[in-house]
């Protein structure tokens, strides 16, 4: 009885051992790409559960909008910076089913911060004037890893975007809802 109650009492501190130790990864630095872009990043721990997420890249699309009217649906690629405290919420459940949950694989929230600059376009054939805007974007996504290195994220929001027009010689500014769907593949380094 003794002996059962010991073996009993340390499997039930590994348990607890185990559960603490159930967080976020310190650092995470990698590389992803999807149809509407590439873009370098880096998840930095700030809690068990909550990780700043910063990125810069490059977002591709073919703009038609109220800017874009005299020109021929230009395509273009724009850079991008990105900051998105993300706080995975599912990650003690994934570790008590016996899942992975390296690289931050897990569900998430996240509230994404965009700024597109007027710095540069490229593929801008019609010489389409540059136009900066910043988002702000609650957004619902997922992690997972194929392998140790390779991953695949998906994710969907919905939220506000301020276009600074006014900077690209137009008459005023726009402000409007502005959808985040995004399916990627990355690379962690």
């Amino acid at each position: 009885m003794k002996k059962t109650l010991i073996t009993l009492f340390f499997c039930g501190l590994t348990l607890i051992a185990k559960s603490q130790n159930t967080s976020v990864e310190k650092s995470i630095f990698g590389l992803q790409t999807g149809v509407l872009g590439i873009w370098v990043y880096n998840e930095t721990k700030l809690s068990n559960t909550i990780a700043l997420r910063t990125e810069i890249g490059f977002d591709f699309g073919v703009w038609e909008s109220t800017f874009y009217d005299d020109y021929d649906s230009p395509f273009l690629l724009t850079p991008v910076i990105v900051v998105e405290p993300r706080f995975y919420y599912n990650l003690k459940k994934r570790s008590e089913n016996s899942k992975p949950i390296d690289g931050n694989s897990g569900n998430f929230f996240a509230l994404k911060m965009g700024y597109h600059p007027d710095w540069f376009v490229l593929f801008n054939p019609d010489n389409a004037p540059i136009v900066s805007d910043f988002s702000i974007i609650p957004t619902w996504g997922i992690r997972r890893y194929l392998g140790k290195h390779f991953n695949y994220e998906a994710g969907l929001g919905a939220g506000f975007s301020y276009t600074f027009a006014k900077r690209a010689g137009y008459s005023e500014d726009k402000s409007e809802i502005e959808l985040n769907m995004h399916l990627r593949i990355g690379y962690r380094f």
